[in-house]
């Protein structure tokens, strides 16, 4: 499937432009842009651009509401609970790491869940929110129930990602990852390209392994049974029970502490319910912080360092493909589906702003892609 490479500076344009014409503040358009650019930035594509059309249909079916008025319902020195009132997940999500960046500055450590909120993006980007101030950032969420049990057939957890950054040199550690074997946005980049999944990701509704991406994400849709394995796939010998046991913590943390909607009952009856969790830990209650990072940053090194596998040339640590395709992009653009501009082309159209200001006359380079004069 083909992908056309767009400046970082284009892209961000296009969605603060497009984000305010939905009735966000330039602010708030800052924040869910900032979010998505960091996606594709890092490489992640399944959280860039590509959900744009998520956050449209949200939006335009009610399930995301712009004028929600977010509610603090708990608080304590170190910690809080947020009722999010179906507003955007960016916002909710950015609010609630700052509350827990500002305690953990004076308390040491900052505890903040939110519920009745909707996607948040990638995990990753609160908690670098927190280690941009020094901190210890950890973040993670539920969402609609796409992980099938370990011995299940039918999805009760949510891909429930969970991200971890520290300060560290010379790359600031970043760990973001879902508890299940890929995401649902990877499932749906599959079936844009056209592409059979591989073998290990998904489960049908029978629970048998599949490679069919457009029945996997309707039987998602549908609740019909089946859908993505955990991390260690089906089985207790390949660690199936692990992924499952680390979806559960990150349900703890988001839904059972908020007293929110767990996965099974997320996305449903026109609303979405989805639950986060947000942490900073301030280093300096540990001891000196400048101390501990360098300590963490010899081990970081010590463990690049450490032998190679056979055909291997290096060992990368969390955090240093991303400073890698950060630069990428910078001096090459960001490749975007063209499936995926198909659909910012629309949601331009949608809110009432010239797609070719953006993305030229993409209908006529569309036709010359497939005709075979591209």
């Amino acid at each position: 499937m083909a992908y056309i490479n767009y400046s970082r500076d284009l892209l961000d344009k296009f969605c603060m432009d497009a984000f305010q014409k939905f009735g966000f503040t330039f602010d708030e358009a800052r924040i869910i842009t900032d979010v998505l650019i960091m996606s594709d930035d890092f490489g992640i594509e399944s959280h860039g651009m590509q959900r744009l059309v998520r956050y449209h249909k949200g939006i335009e079916s009610g399930l995301i509401k712009i004028d929600a008025k977010p509610e603090v319902v708990f608080e304590t020195p170190i910690s809080a609970v947020i009722d999010g009132h179906s507003g955007m997940g960016q916002l909710l999500g950015h609010q609630a790491m700052q509350i827990a960046i500002e305690k953990a500055k004076t308390a040491g450590v900052g505890i903040v869940s939110v519920r009745n909120s909707n996607h948040y993006g990638i995990a990753g980007y609160y908690a670098r929110l927190a280690m941009d101030q020094g901190l210890i950032g950890f973040s993670c969420t539920n969402s609609e129930a796409i992980m099938v049990p370990t011995f299940g057939k039918k999805a009760m957890l949510g891909s429930n990602p969970i991200a971890v950054s520290a300060p560290a040199e010379p790359y600031p550690f970043f760990f973001d990852a879902s508890t299940t074997v890929v995401t649902r946005g990877k499932l749906e980049m599959y079936n844009k390209m056209g592409k059979p999944l591989p073998e290990g990701w998904a489960l049908n509704k029978d629970g048998h392994d599949s490679t069919d991406a457009p029945d996997v994400l309707k039987n998602i849709v549908a609740k019909n049974g089946g859908g993505i394995m955990p991390l260690g796939g089906s089985s207790e010998v390949s660690g199936s029970h692990k992924g499952y046991g680390y979806g559960m913590i990150c349900e703890f943390f988001c839904s059972i502490l908020s007293q929110g909607l767990t996965s099974n009952f997320v996305n449903q009856g026109g609303k979405s319910g989805t639950c986060h969790s947000f942490v900073a830990i301030n280093p300096a209650y540990f001891g000196n912080p400048e101390d501990i990072e360098k300590h963490f940053s010899k081990f970081l090194q010590e463990l690049r360092e450490s032998p190679k596998a056979e055909g291997q040339p290096r060992i990368y640590t969390h955090g240093e493909k991303e400073v890698a395709a950060v630069a990428d992009r910078l001096a090459n653009g960001v490749p975007v589906n063209v499936n995926t501009v198909k659909e910012m082309v629309e949601f331009a159209k949608f809110v009432g702003i010239d797609p070719k200001e953006y993305f030229g006359d993409f209908e006529a380079e569309e036709s010359q892609m497939f005709s075979g004069n591209y």
